[in-house]
């Protein structure tokens, strides 16, 4: 032990007793602590750390007898023992102001309404993930990408030259090249990443003009309604980094693989209740149906949502959560272009497609979404497709340092396990409708 200890505990000598604190120091003192004890000035310590908790006051309940008017110290101006306090009615502003508003009641609320509606928005974590969503918008999962879309890739005149290259000079830029930071965030390097890569794909333009005919949109909003049994749900909130063209993707499959989706049972998580972790609100605008642009957009048909896993710090899901986020907001921009364009109209004449990317920077998550039917309502009939690849993984390492064990180099320094068929889904899924 060190020599400063034994001058503390010669200060919190009240604390202990006599006998405890002699041991002590004679411990010291065999060690050769106790006999070269320095002159220090020390914090010590002279009552209890544990405080009582002060119990919480309730109001005391104001009582009225007709008839008879309390005395209190109002006049007097300052409080008088014996009188009562005097009540002040609330003062309200005469002008409206926004710091100091107070909201209604939420029965008083114009929107209120007794039906409650279930809503899904961009930090809900679905408990049972996936496979949740799929009861939720009536979809078929099929756990891989579509042949005809990845054989888009394929074709020489469809890639970029040098493509493995830049590729993979884009991955050093978002991890080594864009910081000085010995490890950058997460939040950081999967953004700048993103970036990387949609530019590169963007380099395209001059081979495939159709590309041109798309712009890039961030944080708009979204909502949208549908009614799935004898529930109302809704999703609201912002989309990732949303690409939209003026021009509709193809559908995916064709009549008959749509018509064979009837067959198809949906999956069920009984006992658990379908609307678990949604939010459960009753003040809400019924009918609702944006998709966060105005009518005339030039660019009115969603191509395909990118979507981080550390955009929001405040809100982390977990990878089967993220996929169920991803499916969610594809159905709801698929939903509100299928519902401004063919009104009520249940089983679409041509379905509409949107695409999703989902990366927290090294592993990727890819979707096709192609609604088929709006008619939510019940399990029976058509039933709506998404293709899935799930958890791929873009490189194995990619290190600042090398990582040594038992003087042994286990990973190199650098981007280590670069995986060039993952940029090939990417860059299908960017040239799908521009081929």
């Amino acid at each position: 032990m060190f020599p400063e200890t034994a001058q503390c505990l010669k200060a919190a000598a009240p604390l202990f007793s006599q006998t405890v604190l002699l041991k002590d120091l004679s411990r010291l003192s065999t060690h050769g602590g106790g006999s070269h004890l320095q002159a220090r000035r020390h914090l010590s310590i002279s009552r209890c750390l544990t405080t009582k908790v002060r119990p919480v006051r309730t109001p005391r309940e104001r009582v009225e007898i007709p008839g008879l008017e309390a005395v209190t110290y109002g006049e007097k101006m300052h409080y008088v023992p014996g009188l009562s306090k005097p009540f002040h009615p609330q003062w309200e502003r005469s002008y409206k102001d926004p710091g100091h508003y107070r909201s209604p009641p939420a029965h008083e609320m114009p929107l209120f309404k007794d039906r409650s509606c279930f809503v899904f928005n961009q930090r809900t974590s679905a408990l049972e993930g996936v496979l949740q969503a799929l009861w939720l918008t009536k979809t078929k999962l099929i756990p891989s990408l579509p042949p005809q879309l990845l054989s888009l890739s394929e074709n020489p005149a469809n890639q970029i030259p040098d493509q493995d290259e830049r590729v993979q000079n884009a991955i050093k830029h978002a991890r080594f090249w864009d910081t000085t930071e010995e490890r950058p965030g997460k939040e950081r390097y999967s953004n700048t990443m993103m970036v990387n890569l949609l530019h590169l794909c963007a380099t395209l333009q001059s081979s495939h003009p159709a590309i041109g005919r798309r712009i890039q949109a961030e944080k708009c909003s979204l909502a949208t309604t549908w009614k799935r049994g004898e529930d109302l749900f809704q999703i609201r909130g912002q989309n990732g980094l949303l690409h939209t063209c003026m021009d509709p993707l193809p559908e995916v499959s064709g009549k008959q693989e749509v018509s064979d989706t009837a067959d198809h049972v949906l999956e069920t998580f009984y006992p658990v209740s379908p609307t678990i972790n949604l939010q459960k609100v009753n003040v809400y605008k019924e009918e609702i149906n944006c998709s966060g642009f105005r009518d005339d957009y030039p660019y009115p048909h969603a191509h395909t949502l990118f979507f981080l896993e550390g955009a929001d710090a405040n809100c982390k899901l977990r990878p089967d959560q993220f996929r169920a986020k991803m499916l969610m907001f594809t159905f709801g921009n698929a939903l509100v272009r299928a519902q401004k364009l063919y009104g009520p109209q249940r089983v679409l004449d041509r379905p509409v497609t949107v695409q999703a990317v989902g990366t927290n920077g090294r592993i990727f998550q890819f979707m096709v979404f192609q609604l088929n039917t709006t008619d939510l309502s019940g399990d029976d009939g058509i039933k709506n497709q998404v293709w899935l690849d799930e958890d791929v993984e873009l490189y194995d390492f990619a290190k600042v340092r090398p990582l040594i064990k038992r003087k042994q180099v286990k990973v190199p320094a650098g981007l280590a396990g670069y995986k060039p068929e993952v940029f090939s889904k990417f860059l299908s899924l960017y040239l799908h409708g521009a081929v």
